[in-house]
């Protein structure tokens, strides 16, 4: 255990008269010096910081000309020398750490403004290669922010361009200083800063399977929620969610409505290349599913699946939401309507509710994360199930393995089918027809309940099952699941397949005359 000294109590303000502002991320940095400057501080700088900074008419001063040795290595090497370490991390308080900066000629450095290369976004890309990567890894600016915050008692480090006005006011209304609750307030976010970097990184390594086999997740807190599935859980939103979508109208967002926006994402993602769909959720399964010539009809083809469902659900469309299909989403209370864009009018006409929530998402957004739930003990930590391939390769990846070939309008319809059984509850049953869901039948605990309450809910909907399509997240274990959808009027089927039964299943459906593909693959969504 290293030994503390016996020293004096750090004041609580100290004063700011050197600082070291060398950022990524110009934001403010203008301005930010300018009310540093107007305080009378010094400024050192670097590369682009100091050249952003002396264009804005602020004297500056390069580090290399306190460092007397010049940047070198492309820029890799700056600030990493004892001028500049000796100025951070000495303690003001100990006789011995001032002696030796009088003895070395070295000047305190009383305020840190560092942020970093942006490494997850430079390496978002799956294709990114390992030279691109490590360029993007910072050396210097994590190094000065870990001193900088380690000397909290004494030194200020900020790193994050939102904090500048409140630090500007405050040196402004205390003579020049910083208190130790702000500097101690500062290093706690620095320290969080580094960590997120350092997890990203080691995010970047692993997947390309080469983890440690320590699960680092790292995340700025976004939001602080009131509350969590219940009233009587606390809660709060990580991460960031800005590249995805953006709230335009209603309340914050709840914690479940989190869980049923991102589920609502990761469907409409199935359909990104389908004419206009529309897809009804509740408690993150869909209840109706339903493409069309346009998106009213798409509409009216979801809410046809199940009319009692969508009351207080999720409405979600893959298309420019027209005052039409607005009309008719309007006549029952929708919690959250989620749209790529909103057509001139359908914005004012939808916020004429204000206890709806309105969002816009962003199809071009990419997700790059892991499934991560927690269990006891521990987490689980897999690979998001990917959306599925456009439906030409996944007609080209399936076997067909009745004596009886789907027709092209089955083709279609299995295919839609599949995709929205992939984002329903296990056990999972799906019934379509002619781009529409018809019944959907979630997390039951036999496949064959799955299917007798899909078929149920179409009854209630006064919906027809003959010609139909079902789609079976995880192989029939029996034939009695393919025999009671046949009885339904399903005249195709499609599920992975890998039951020591299959062959039973197939013969059923042949006596049948039902055309069944085996996809190879399953989409549990437990």
């Amino acid at each position: 255990m290293i030994q503390t000294k016996d020293l004096p109590a750090p004041d609580d303000r100290y004063s700011v008269r050197r600082a070291l502002l060398s950022v990524f991320d110009k934001t403010g940095l203008v301005e930010f010096g300018q009310a540093l400057h107007a305080q009378g501080v010094e400024l050192l700088s670097t590369g682009g910081s100091a050249r952003t900074l002396r264009e804005a008419g602020l004297p500056v001063k390069d580090v290399s000309e306190v460092t007397g040795f010049p940047e070198i290595l492309d820029g890799r090497v700056k600030t990493l020398h004892p001028l500049i370490h000796g100025g951070l991390l000495n303690r003001r308080n100990d006789a011995e750490d001032q002696a030796t900066l009088s003895e070395h000629g070295i000047p305190p450095i009383d305020l840190v403004v560092v942020n970093l290369y942006p490494f997850g976004k430079a390496t978002a890309s799956p294709e990114t290669d390992d030279a691109t990567a490590i360029e993007n890894i910072d050396i210097g600016g994590p190094t000065m922010i870990r001193a900088a915050a380690k000397n909290f008692f004494f030194v200020g480090v900020v790193t994050d361009p939102g904090d500048y006005g409140a630090i500007a006011s405050e040196l402004e209304q205390n003579g020049g200083t910083l208190g130790m609750a702000t500097r101690r307030r500062l290093a706690h976010k620095a320290f969080a800063s580094t960590a997120s970097y350092d997890a990203a990184i080691d995010a970047y390594f692993a997947r390309a399977g080469e983890s440690a086999g320590a699960l680092t997740v790292r995340e700025p807190l976004a939001a602080a929620l009131r509350y969590g599935e219940n009233p009587h859980q606390e809660a709060g939103l990580y991460g960031d969610a800005a590249p995805f979508f953006d709230k335009l109208h209603g309340k914050d967002l709840s914690f479940n409505n989190i869980l049923d926006l991102s589920g609502a994402l990761r469907l409409i993602r199935e359909f990104e290349n389908a004419p206009p769909t529309c897809a009804i959720l509740k408690h993150t399964n869909p209840c109706g599913v339903g493409t069309g010539p346009d998106l009213s009809t798409a509409y009216d083809r979801a809410f046809a699946t199940d009319r009692q469902s969508p009351f207080g659900g999720i409405v979600i469309v893959n298309r420019s939401l027209d005052l039409a299909t607005a009309e008719a989403i309007n006549k029952v209370f929708t919690e959250i309507i989620i749209a790529p864009d909103y057509e001139d009018g359908v914005l004012d006409f939808l916020k004429a509710k204000k206890n709806r929530r309105l969002i816009r998402y962003r199809p071009d957004a990419r997700e790059d994360a892991r499934d991560i739930r927690s269990v006891v003990g521990g987490f689980l930590v897999q690979d998001i199930d990917p959306a599925l391939p456009a439906a030409a390769d996944m007609r080209a990846n399936v076997r067909v393995v009745t004596k009886r070939e789907p027709t092209e309008q089955e083709w279609a319809d299995l295919d839609f089918a599949w995709r929205v059984a992939k984002h329903v509850k296990s056990n999972a049953i799906v019934y379509a027809r002619n781009g529409a869901t018809i019944g959907i039948g979630a997390g039951q605990m036999s496949r064959i309940d799955a299917s007798e309450i899909a078929v149920s809910k179409g009854a209630k909907s006064e919906l027809d099952f003959t010609g139909s399509v079902v789609a079976s997240d995880a192989f029939f274990p029996f034939a009695d699941g393919l025999v009671e959808a046949a009885a339904a009027g399903a005249r195709a089927a499609i599920q992975p397949g890998g039951s020591v039964r299959d062959e039973e299943v197939i013969q059923a459906a042949d006596e049948r005359g039902i055309a069944m593909i085996f996809t190879g693959r399953r989409h549990f969504r437990h």
